[in-house]
């Protein structure tokens, strides 16, 4: 019979402290969504210290929930509580981060992904028992707005200024008149901020989810942009062969390909000679042990709760959110592209591509 091994009981402890430090984690990514939601950390930004009721009057919410929410706040690390005074403060860095809705810098938008994707976490249990996993439509609007909310300060103010501004000689196409279709567009918030800066390029947006895709379409009229814009639920493999275009994009979502290789040959086949290939994908080492950090926790879970079960979903191989860059390199060659390089762009969560 073996013999049973000691346990070091300081390492029990220590993961006893990690798991509640998990949880509330959870828990406060929670209640960093309720902040953003309803507003409290704006109510709260550039007011200094506020009593609870300060709070409540500058908020309009229901008492009880605020106090609740603020007593979390603090114990989380995200509010200063004066316990003579009885007050608390929003510091100004963290208003920075969490008050500050449609800038670049927002983080506020990464709450709302934990509700959206702990959803369905008991159908992901059930997939690793049973296999499949879940459809993207199965995730409901309320993943649609959380991804739109995560990313649109990075498309709004970065993707024109910066970002493309690594591929001049696309900029110069774009300023001079060219054909763009964005892969993966969601609700088209690429399209149209691409739209608006190029007005001399005609643009289209295709996505798989028709619901996104109205939502793109709204946008469009919103900003006066149908004249030049269209969007289109359907594949890439679904667009006519003889049409081509000087740039294509797939910010976010080549991960999530359900047929990978044969879409990436489809958009290769798309593209004009001298056209460009334009890819975002998120920030991932190819080894795991340089994934061992935050962002990296962060991204596993993504994976498993939304991108890799939604490809096993549709008969997929379930890349996930975390394949880096070599892979994400072989998948180029495999669909026929010869050129494929690592843009030099600045980002913490984000890798940047471009296939010829």
């Amino acid at each position: 019979m073996r013999a049973m091994k000691t346990l070091d009981r300081e390492k029990i402890n220590a993961y006893v402290e990690q798991i509640f430090k998990d949880m509330a984690g959870a828990m406060t990514a929670g209640l960093g969504y309720v902040g953003v939601q309803t507003g409290l950390f704006r109510s709260m930004q550039g007011q200094g210290t506020m009593r609870m009721q300060q709070v409540v009057e500058a908020s309009g919410l229901q008492p009880r929930y605020v106090e609740e929410w603020l007593k979390g706040m603090v114990c989380a690390g995200y509010l200063d509580y004066d316990p003579e005074q009885a007050t608390y403060e929003l510091p100004d860095e963290l208003a920075f981060l969490l008050a500050s809705d449609d800038t670049d810098h927002f983080a506020g938008g990464m709450f709302s992904m934990a509700p959206a994707l702990l959803k369905v976490a008991p159908q992901v249990a059930e997939a690793f028992r049973q296999g499949g996993g879940v459809r993207f439509d199965q995730f409901g609007p309320e993943c649609v707005a959380a991804l739109d909310l995560l990313n649109r300060g990075n498309y709004d103010h970065k993707l024109v200024k910066y970002w493309l501004q690594a591929l001049p000689d696309v900029v110069k196409k774009l300023e001079g008149g060219a054909a763009v279709l964005d892969v993966g567009c969601g609700t088209g918030r690429v399209v149209c901020v691409l739209a608006k800066a190029f007005p001399h390029s005609s643009f289209t947006g295709i996505d798989l989810d028709p619901n996104s895709i109205e939502q793109a379409n709204q946008a469009a009229e919103e900003n006066n942009l149908t004249s030049r814009v269209r969007f289109i639920s359907q594949s890439v493999e679904q667009l006519p062969e003889e049409e081509s275009f000087n740039l294509i994009t797939a910010c976010d979502c080549v991960h999530d390909l359900a047929d990978p290789v044969s879409t990436l040959t489809s958009i290769q086949r798309r593209l004009k000679s001298d056209g460009t290939f334009f890819v975002v994908e998120p920030k991932a080492a190819d080894r795991l042990e340089d994934n061992r950090h935050s962002v990296g926790a962060m991204f596993y879970g993504y994976s498993v709760f939304h991108c890799m079960t939604q490809s096993l979903a549709n008969g997929g191989p379930g890349l996930g959110t975390c394949m880096g860059p070599q892979q994400t390199e072989a998948l180029m060659r495999d669909a026929g592209f010869t050129e494929f390089a690592i843009l030099d762009i600045k980002s913490r969560v984000n890798l940047f591509y471009a296939a010829r």
